[in-house]
């Protein structure tokens, strides 16, 4: 799946879709912070997002409502994939040894460390049950 990234001024319309599930244009400018933008720009954010295909719509007469047909954690999953290609030439171990060296106190690191301990086991037992 190759994923088109989105702008910041996408993402933060993509924020409110995916908070909400679907909206109208004035719900979703009634949800940005101030300054708000215009009603046109927020409209024409949510058309580029629909050509981008992460927005679909439904037609109530003349309004539509929009809601996403990307969920959050795909978009976030090809993100980060896209920047260990971009930054760590694709290597897992160098964006691993990023993170260690960031200065994440010892309590995150112990964090992380039991939540990749989780996910390995679980990987284990799935494996186990198909054999």
């Amino acid at each position: 799946m190759s994923m088109k990234e989105l702008t910041k001024a996408e993402e933060e319309v993509m924020q409110i879709l995916w908070k909400t599930g679907a909206s109208f244009v004035k719900d979703i400018l009634n949800e940005m912070p101030e300054p708000k933008p215009a009603y046109n720009t927020v409209s024409t954010i949510v058309r580029i997002l629909q050509k981008k295909e992460f927005v679909g719509h439904e037609a109530f007469g003349r309004s539509h409502q929009y809601y996403p047909l990307v969920s959050k954690e795909d978009y976030r999953h090809e993100l980060v994939k896209s920047v260990i290609q971009r930054f760590y030439d694709d290597d897992y171990k160098k964006f691993a040894t990023f993170f260690l060296d960031s200065g994440l106190s010892e309590k995150n690191l112990a964090i992380v460390k039991r939540a990749i301990e989780g996910r390995l086991r679980d990987k284990r037992n799935r494996q186990q049950t198909l054999f």
